[in-house]
């Protein structure tokens, strides 16, 4: 063993140190056959391993990060990643995919089949096959095993490094260190988010056009997923010099830089006759309504599902799960086999207390249960009343808020009505002005489809825009027309509403 430190500190002194890693790496029997390329690694685990670790790694993420739970969008971008990845290498992996609620644009993959794509980088695709471009090249890092090899590369070099002092440092990617990086307890997902370098970033590229091509998608949605998010790095750079962005991307753009343009050619060349899906239908079925920038949950880690009414200044927090539809002047939460809750503002006409409002509003019938409210400074009353034809039960309340009072109905099911009443009452004990500070939260930005006539204009767009910094120029990297560009009557526009 002496003798063999002995050489290596030789060669060292010769420069050649990935020679003495490689030699190293030989005597500790760590090479395999890449299960995606076919060319030999250097890797220090097993697949088996490999999927331990994922797991372990993807548990810190959940404690680390807030997750975007719109089912709907969930559900489809699970579907156009499994298409991927079961036209990939290794397609008897268990990949799961999820989307993390932050308005920073990126994506990573964990060993074993985890990827996870954040809701900012969405809000700038414009297709499907771009998104499974993004899928794609995700998908690739884990059919390479690009996190395995970095991990066996750092592990080789600190091993080297203590027996005969040959490597200082290896190079593990672009150097980008987002704001994000910092907050992630894995760092599997740190090395993820920062990149794999340069030729690991264009092997997954290459991959990924082949799984994408091989999916039923024009690999050509790799580069133009690419060149939408290099835009929005050129933006950020000139307008808040911050670097970075997604892996690092390019130093050049996408679109000029000549050997992703080459792989993409020859992969798309493969079949030159190929039909590709162009039905973009789902995805912005998809991604209508879907959080611009920051979300209240990411912002105030609020868990429960609270709903803001700006216009009438009141906050409550409707049951885990309940979805909310609202007019002017109603919010009803209603969930699944759960009953509803319906808050209804009415204008206070006489000044009598909350229980004789409530009394007037049930028509005679008698409240059950009377209870009187007193929350944030506001009064009110409540009870269960029960329909004299029907025999159905309501728990019923009236809130004194400003010039209004705010009347409160909750169905209670015959079947658990004790467990949904408590529910129902917690509910109406939550609501309350909206503090000083919040209006800022309650605003959130979506996205909104039209359809562009021949008259439509960024410039136009943006003084109607929300959007309070740069509206047109987001506008145009949301579409994918920046910095120049309109797009033609009959296309379909992105709008943040």
């Amino acid at each position: 063993m002496n003798r063999f430190i002995g050489h290596i500190r030789d060669i060292a002194t010769l420069r050649w140190p990935l020679f003495a890693m490689c030699l190293l790496a030989m005597l500790l029997d760590s090479c395999a056959v890449n299960p995606a390329t076919g060319s030999p690694n250097l890797v220090l685990m097993s697949g088996d391993r490999e999927k331990e670790i994922g797991l372990e790694e993807h548990e810190k993420i959940v404690q680390s990060s807030i997750f975007y739970e719109e089912e709907a969008l969930n559900e489809y971008v699970t579907e156009i990643g499994n298409r991927v990845a079961q036209a990939g290498d290794r397609p008897d992996l268990e990949y799961q995919f999820f989307i993390i609620d932050s308005p920073e644009i990126n994506a990573f993959a964990l060993p074993g089949g985890y990827v996870y794509v954040n809701r900012g980088l969405i809000n700038f695709l414009n297709s499907e096959a771009e998104l499974a471009g993004v899928l794609a090249h995700e998908v690739a890092h884990i059919t390479a095993r690009h996190a395995v090899q970095q991990h066996a590369s750092n592990t080789l070099a600190r091993t080297a490094a203590q027996v005969g002092g040959l490597v200082t440092a290896v190079v593990t990617g672009s150097g980008y260190v987002g704001s994000q990086i910092s907050q992630v307890a894995s760092i599997w997902a740190q090395a993820g988010l920062s990149g794999f370098g340069r030729e690991h970033e264009l092997e997954a590229d290459e991959l990924g056009a082949e799984y994408l091509r091989d999916a039923g998608y024009d690999p050509i949605g790799m580069i133009d997923a690419l060149a939408v998010l290099k835009n929005h790095q050129d933006f950020m750079r000139l307008t808040t010099n911050r670097g970075g962005g997604y892996h690092g991307l390019f130093a050049t753009h996408p679109r000029s830089d000549q050997r992703l343009q080459q792989i993409i050619a020859q992969v798309r060349d493969f079949d030159p006759q190929a039909s590709y899906i162009d039905d973009n239908s789902r995805f912005r079925e998809a991604t209508e309504g879907l959080i611009v920038g920051e979300s209240r949950l990411a912002k105030t880690n609020e868990t429960r599902n609270r709903y803001y009414q700006t216009l009438l200044g009141y906050t409550m927090v409707f049951p885990d799960n309940w979805l909310v539809s609202e007019t002017t002047t109603t919010a009803t939460g209603s969930g699944p086999g759960k009953g509803s809750l319906k808050v209804e503002a009415l204008r206070l006409q006489n000044n009598v207390l909350p229980q004789d409002f409530l009394i007037g509003r049930i028509h005679g019938a008698a409240l059950e249960q009377p209870e009187t409210l007193e929350q944030f400074r506001l009064r009110g009353h409540t009870g269960i009343v029960q329909d004299p034809q029907t025999g159905r039960k309501e728990r019923i309340a009236a809130i004194y808020f400003g010039p209004r009072a705010y009347l409160f109905r909750g169905e209670l099911p015959a079947a658990g009505a004790e467990e949904a009443d408590a529910l129902l009452l917690e509910s109406i004990r939550s609501f309350r002005p909206i503090e000083r500070g919040e209006i800022a939260l309650a605003q959130e930005l979506r996205i909104r489809y039209i359809v562009a006539d021949e008259d439509f204009d960024f410039a136009d767009a943006a003084r109607d825009s929300k959007i309070s910094e740069y509206p047109e120029e987001t506008l145009r990297l949301l579409n994918g027309h920046y910095p120049i560009g309109s797009p033609e009557p009959g296309d379909w526009v992105k709008l943040v509403e």
